[in-house]
């Protein structure tokens, strides 16, 4: 909703808020990510680690809010938004009504697309031992923990779980694109 905020009023706020955006869209996904968990640290709420939740949200986020920025522009140059203005609706009522559903759609195109980036950054994390903790099964902690004492004796228990990271990753990005 921010990026629509930036692209519907323009000026100061859209150059503030793409400014954000670019330092953000500056460093690597993972890089960010790191950084996100080293500051916060753990955060344990019914056994779901909110923390890592943000620290796989923040660095999408920029590349979701460049697209829908870029398709608020085009529908704030639409006929019925200046007619929504001409009758004399608020700026949340134009933003809420008008703008959010019709750029839903490139949201959502955007969302399913950055579920193999999340995967892949999920089991970064996990490897690195940033992500989730033992008890809870990941692909991350799979490949890091016992796996890599036996990988001469039974290297299936590092293949399996590198191989469903690769194929939810193809399938999830395949996904996307149709």
């Amino acid at each position: 909703i921010l990026c629509v905020d930036s692209a519907y009023f323009g000026g100061r706020t859209d150059m503030v808020i793409q400014r954000l955006v670019d330092i953000l869209l500056s460093f690597p996904i993972i890089v960010l990510a790191l950084v996100v968990v080293a500051m916060l640290g753990r955060n344990m709420i019914l056994g779901v680690d909110i923390n890592l939740i943000l620290a796989i949200a923040v660095p999408t986020m920029p590349r979701v809010a460049r697209v829908v920025r870029s398709a608020a522009l085009s529908i704030r140059e639409l006929p019925y938004i200046d007619a929504a203005r001409v009758q004399g609706f608020g700026h949340a009522r134009i933003i809420f009504r008008h703008m959010v559903p019709n750029v839903a759609a490139p949201y959502l195109i955007m969302f399913t697309a950055a579920i193999a980036q999340a995967i892949l950054l999920e089991a970064s994390l996990s490897f690195l031992g940033l992500g989730v903790t033992e008890p809870t099964p990941a692909w991350g902690l799979m490949l890091s923990g016992n796996a890599s004492d036996f990988y001469r004796e039974a290297p299936w228990m590092i293949l399996f779980p590198g191989l469903a990271i690769s194929v939810a990753d193809v399938a999830s990005a395949t996904r996307s694109i149709k």
